[in-house]
């Protein structure tokens, strides 16, 4: 078993209401950023998963979102894999 690095990026479902994403572009407006068509907030949460390889790790991931992670009514979720595993005592 070794570690693996996994990205997890959560965002709201396109055409829900995004109130964090609404302060966001009304700041950046505020502050002279013209251009800025839409913002959605979000969150990332990073993982070291524990996994004989980067598909068991990505399928714990899977399963971590579907339970915990995402609200599955209201967002969306990816998942990017680290290219390399973490070395120990990282």
């Amino acid at each position: 078993m070794s570690r693996h690095r996994v990205e997890v990026l959560i965002r709201p479902r396109p055409g829900l209401l995004d109130p964090e994403g609404k302060a966001i572009h009304h700041a950046l407006a505020s502050l002279g950023f013209q251009g800025v068509e839409e913002v959605r907030g979000g969150k990332s949460v990073s993982l070291e998963v524990e996994a004989k390889d980067p598909a068991e790790a990505r399928e714990r991931a899977e399963e971590m979102c579907r339970k915990l992670l995402a609200n599955p009514v209201m967002e969306d979720y990816e998942i990017q894999m680290a290219g390399d595993d973490v070395p120990e005592g990282a």
